[in-house]
C-alpha cells in the first residue's frame, strides 16, 4: 500500500517540474535566437557594444570580498557594515574543491557544521544556535525546513550573515542564515567544461557557458550552467548521484533598469549514511572495534529521490528622482522520497542491534516576493540612506512519514535485505506558513566617521496545519515587531569599531500534545566587535564579541504519558568570541583564517537537568586557516600549491552521556593554470586522521570524512 501511495504521488507530482521545463526550453529558446542574430551581427560589424549586466557579482580579489550586496541589501562596503558577515568567494570555493555546503562554510569563524554526518542534507550551526532551516538564495528564504541539500557549484559566492537580520530577513533563527548568490550572465562570451575523478568512485562532470545578446543597450546576456556527480562512500552500500542545471537571463529593458531571470533545477538520488553504534567504536565493545565501512542499514530499503525546480528574477529600476527600486521575486518546488533503516534503541548483547524502517513522503512549494525602495538625501546636515520595503511569502510543505518494523542487525556478522512489516497507516500532513512583513532602515552618516544604523520590521503570520487523515485544522495568527540599532565609528581609513543590538522572530510550525499550535520562536543579541581592512583592500579581518538569547525553544515533552510529543518554554544562550581574516595579496598568497570560542548552553528546560548543559554539536572552540601561493614567473610560472588546517574541539548534546573527541585535520592542494585549462589535486584529510562528525543520540555516533583525492580538469575555450 505504501509503495503503491509513493508511486502515484510521484507522478502526480510530475506536472509541474514537467511545466518548468516548458518554461525553460521558451525562454532559452528565445535567447538561442538572439544569440544567433547577435552573432550575425558580430560577422559584419566586428565589434560588440558595451555591455552591463545586471546582477553581476560584486567585486572580488581572489578570496576577499568588498560587498554582500544580497544580504545587506545595500551598495556599503562591508569594512562599513557593523555586523559580522563572512563571504565565501568563488575562487576561495574552488581552491578547496568543496561539493557540499556543509564541507564550503566548515571554515568560517562561528559555524559548525556536518555534525549528523554524511546523511545527504545540510546541517550546521551559526554562533551556537542550530541554523538548518535558515539557507537562503540570492536573498529569499528557501523554505519551511531544508529537506534537500543545496548544490555549490551553481554559486558565486556564499555569505554568511551572524546573529539576528530582522531587517533583511524576518523568518530566521537567531544564529544567523546562510545566503547562497547564483551565478549570473557576464559581460563576456565564455566557455568552460570541467571533469574531476576522486576517492570512492568519485565522478564529476561541469559546464559554464555564457554569451551576451544583441540589445539597444548592450544590457541582454544568457548564461546557463549544470554538474553530474555520482559517488560511492567509505560505508558500504551508500553512494550520491546528483544532477543540475541552472539557464540564466539577462533582459535589456533600458539603461535605469537591470532585469535577470534566475531558474534551477536540482535532482538528487542518494542512500543515507546512518553513522555507527557508539559500543565498538566511542565506546569499548568486548567484541572488537567495528569497521568504518559497516552500513547498520538495509541496502534493500532506499533510497532516498529528491528533486527542487525553481524560477524567478532580480529587479532594480532607478528613477530620474533618485528613488532606487529592488524586487526579488522566486517560486520553487520540493518533491522528496525517502526510505532507510535507522537505529531504534540501545544495542542488545553488544552484538544486536535493534531498527526501524521509516518511509518519507514530502513536496512543497513556496513563493517569495520582496520589494523595496531606497533614496539618500541630506537633513540638517546628515546624510540618511532611507529604505522602506514589504516582503510576502507563502509555504506549503505536506509531509508524510510511517514507520515499520525489521528485523535487528547482527553488526559483527550482518544479513541484509530483511523483509519488513508496516502495521500503521502513514500520517500525513500539511502545514502553511504565510507571512506579509513591512521593513523600514535608515542609515545615517553623521560625519565622515561616525555613523548610525536604525532598522524596524513588522511581521504578520498565519500558520495553518491540516491532519489529512482525519481533516483536524489548527490556524495560528501572530506578529511581531523586531528590529535592530547600530554604531559604528572609523578610528582611521583602515580601522572601524562598532556595536549593535538586534532582535528576531521565527514562526514555528507543530503542536504539542494537546493539539495546541506552537508559539514562534524570539531572539536577541548584543555585539561588540571591530574591523581592519587594508590600504588597498586586499586584506579585510575583524573581531567580534556576541551574546545571543534564543526564546520559546521547542523541546521533549517530559510527560512519559505525552512520548514523541514536545513543549514550549525552552530557551537557549550562546556567548562568545570570533575572529577572522582574509586576504589576497599582490605578491602571490591569498589567505583565509577564522578563530571561534563559543559558550552555548541550555538556560531553560522542562527537564531540570538539563539546564546548563552544551547544545548538541557545538564544540567550544573551531580554528581553520588556508593559504594558497601562485608562482608568477621564472620556471614555476603557472604553479600553485596551498596548505590548510581545520581544528573543532569536543561535542557533545543534552541528550547523550559522551562527548565525542575533538579533531584536527590538514588539507593540500597542487595546481597548474595553463593556456585555456588548468588542473587541480586536492587532498583532504592529508594524513587520514580517523574521527566523529558528532553526536546523534547515545546509540549511535556519525563518522568523519576520511582522506580523499581529487583531481580536477577544467578547459576554457
Amino acid at each position: 500500500m505504501i509503495g503503491s501511495h509513493m508511486l502515484l504521488r510521484w507522478n502526480t507530482l510530475r506536472l509541474p517540474v514537467t511545466a518548468l521545463h516548458f518554461v525553460l526550453f521558451g525562454l532559452f529558446a528565445t535567447a538561442a535566437g538572439s544569440l544567433v542574430y547577435a552573432q550575425e551581427v558580430v560577422s559584419t560589424e566586428n565589434v560588440l557594444p558595451a555591455i552591463n549586466v545586471s546582477g553581476a557579482t560584486d567585486i572580488d580579489y581572489g578570496f576577499t570580498a568588498q560587498k554582500a550586496v544580497s544580504s545587506t541589501k545595500s551598495d556599503k562596503p562591508l569594512f562599513e557594515t557593523p555586523q559580522s558577515i563572512s563571504v565565501l568567494t568563488r575562487e576561495l570555493l574552488d581552491s578547496r574543491q568543496v561539493t557540499t555546503l556543509n564541507e564550503a562554510i566548515q571554515t568560517t569563524a562561528g559555524v559548525s557544521s556536518g555534525g549528523f554526518g554524511r546523511r545527504g542534507w545540510d546541517d550546521f550551526s551559526i554562533r551556537g544556535q542550530r541554523a538548518s532551516e535558515s539557507i537562503y538564495v540570492d536573498g529569499l528564504k528557501l523554505g519551511q525546513s531544508n529537506w534537500i541539500a543545496q548544490e555549490v557549484y551553481g554559486v558565486e559566492r556564499i555569505e554568511i550573515v551572524k546573529g539576528p537580520a530582522s531587517i533583511n530577513f524576518g523568518q530566521m533563527q537567531p544564529g544567523g542564515i546562510v545566503n547562497m548568490v547564483s551565478k549570473r550572465p557576464r559581460q563576456e562570451a565564455f566557455n568552460e567544461v570541467g571533469f574531476s575523478v576522486g576517492s570512492y568512485g568519485y565522478r564529476q562532470g561541469t559546464f559554464d557557458f555564457g554569451r551576451p545578446l544583441q540589445s539597444e543597450n548592450g544590457k541582454a546576456a544568457f548564461r546557463i550552467n549544470g554538474m553530474a556527480s555520482d559517488s560511492d562512500d567509505p560505508t558500504d552500500f551508500v553512494y550520491f548521484k546528483n544532477r543540475y542545471i541552472a539557464p540564466s537571463l539577462s533582459l535589456d529593458f533600458g539603461p535605469r533598469t537591470d532585469f535577470t531571470i534566475l531558474t534551477a533545477f536540482d535532482k538528487r538520488e542518494y542512500i543515507r549514511q546512518q553513522g555507527l553504534p557508539t559500543k565498538g567504536t566511542l565506546q569499548a565493545n568486548p567484541n572488537g572495534k567495528l569497521d568504518r565501512d559497516l552500513f547498520i542499514g538495509d541496502p534493500g530499503i532506499g533510497p532516498y529521490e529528491a528533486e527542487q525546480a525553481s524560477i524567478g528574477y532580480s529587479l532594480t529600476h532607478r528613477f530620474d528622482s533618485g528613488w532606487k527600486l529592488q524586487q526579488n521575486f522566486r517560486w520553487q518546488q520540493i518533491d522528496m522520497i525517502g526510505r532507510a533503516v535507522f537505529v531504534r534503541g540501545a544495542l542488545q548483547n553488544n552484538t544486536t542491534q535493534p531498527r526501524s524502517v521509516t518511509f518519507q513522503d514530502v513536496q512543497g512549494n513556496n513563493y517569495g516576493l520582496d520589494t523595496n525602495v531606497e533614496k539618500a538625501y541630506d537633513i540638517g546636515g546628515l546624510r540618511h540612506t532611507v529604505m522602506v520595503g514589504l516582503d510576502l511569502n507563502r509555504d506549503e510543505l505536506r509531509n508524510g512519514s510511517n514507520s515499520c518494523n525489521i528485523a535487528s542487525l547482527n553488526i559483527y556478522n550482518p544479513v541484509y535485505n530483511l523483509p519488513y512489516t508496516c502495521n500503521n497507516p502513514m500520517s500525513m500532513e500539511t502545514t502553511t506558513v504565510s507571512y506579509a512583513a513591512l521593513y523600514l532602515r535608515d542609515q545615517i552618516k553623521i560625519n565622515d566617521r561616525l555613523s548610525v544604523n536604525l532598522a524596524l520590521r513588522h511581521d504578520r503570520v498565519n500558520t495553518k496545519t491540516v491532519d489529512n487523515r482525519n481533516g483536524d485544522r489548527q490556524n495560528e495568527d501572530s506578529s511581531a515587531n523586531t528590529g535592530n540599532v547600530a554604531l559604528m565609528y572609523q578610528v582611521t581609513q583602515n580601522i572601524a569599531p562598532y556595536i549593535s543590538y538586534a532582535t528576531s522572530f521565527l514562526p514555528i510550525t507543530g503542536t504539542d500534545f494537546f493539539g495546541t499550535q506552537f508559539k514562534p520562536e524570539e531572539g536577541e543579541q548584543s555585539e561588540i566587535g571591530v574591523k581592519f581592512q587594508s590600504d588597498d583592500k586586499r586584506l579585510n579581518a575583524s573581531l567580534a564579541y556576541y551574546d545571543l538569547t534564543r526564546q520559546n525553544v521547542t523541546v521533549a515533552d517530559p510527560d512519559p504519558t505525552h512520548p514523541n510529543s514536545s513543549v514550549q518554554i525552552g530557551e537557549q544562550r550562546s556567548k562568545g568570541y570570533e575572529a577572522e581574516i582574509t586576504a589576497d595579496l599582490r605578491n602571490g598568497w591569498s589567505l583565509q583564517g577564522a578563530l571561534s570560542l563559543v559558550d552555548a548552553e541550555i538556560t531553560d528546560d522542562t527537564t531540570a537537568s538539563n539546564i546548563g548543559k552544551r547544545l548538541q554539536n557545538v564544540p567550544r572552540r573551531t580554528a581553520s586557516a588556508w593559504a594558497n601561493y601562485r608562482f608568477r614567473d621564472g620556471v614555476l610560472s603557472g604553479w600553485g600549491a596551498g596548505l590548510g588546517v581545520r581544528h573543532e574541539s569536543s561535542k557533545t548534546g543534552p541528550a547523550v552521556s559522551f562527548s565525542v573527541p575533538g579533531y584536527t585535520v590538514a588539507d593540500a592542494n597542487v595546481s597548474y593554470q595553463g593556456a585555456g585549462y588548468r588542473v587541480m589535486l586536492n587532498v583532504k584529510n592529508l594524513f587520514d586522521k580517523d574521527y566523529y562528525a558528532g553526536t546523534l543520540n547515545n546509540f549511535v555516533v556519525p563518522l568523519g570524512d576520511p582522506r580523499t583525492v581529487m583531481l580536477k580538469a577544467v578547459f576554457d575555450f
